[in-house]
């Protein structure tokens, strides 16, 4: 786990965790110095064969796995849940080295599809194997049990959504690592 804001630096309540996240989805160079300071560490530790590392994010930290990705990291793959797709530099796309899966709720008002249509058409120009799953009754948040179950707040838990994204990147790991 990576502690992208820097160590102790845990904002809450909700509007202060947004605005510190804000920082960081209007710096993507920031968002990705914090993500490679968290890969380099990861990579020393003896234990790690780095030629096996993925990078999973949920959310906000399922946009700092992509932004990893874009910056050239040493990933073999990516998995993202419910993540902020896009990309102020999609040509950043073609520094993407290993494979992509990317789960989220067909229903997401956050990550609409026109959002993911254009990703899709960004990693096709990018040449990157990648995947795109869409769980259809889940919107944002799918994964997350305090998010509630009322669908019109664009944020819910879905638990068949979460267990059938987990399946999915258990076998997406089996392949791609």
């Amino acid at each position: 786990m990576a502690d992208t804001y820097g160590k102790g630096n845990h904002p809450k309540p909700p509007k202060k965790a947004g605005a510190e996240a804000s920082k960081y989805m209007n710096d993507r160079g920031l968002y990705r110095q914090h993500a490679r300071a968290a890969l380099d560490q990861l990579a020393k530790i003896t234990a790690v064969d780095p030629s096996r590392i993925a990078a999973i994010g949920y959310c906000f930290g399922g946009t700092g796995a992509l932004e990893l990705a874009r910056s050239g990291a040493e990933v073999k793959a990516v998995v993202v849940f419910h993540a902020d797709l896009t990309s102020p530099t999609p040509e950043d796309d073609k520094n993407i080295k290993g494979r992509v899966l990317a789960l989220h709720g067909a229903d997401d008002p956050i990550v609409p599809a026109v959002e993911r249509e254009k990703f899709e058409n960004e990693m096709r120009a990018a040449h990157v194997d990648w995947q795109l799953v869409t769980y259809g009754g889940a919107v944002h948040c799918f994964t997350d049990a305090h998010a509630g179950n009322d669908l019109s707040h664009g944020c819910a838990y879905n638990a068949e959504a979460e267990q059938r994204s987990w399946r999915a990147m258990l076998d997406f790991f089996s392949e791609a690592l």
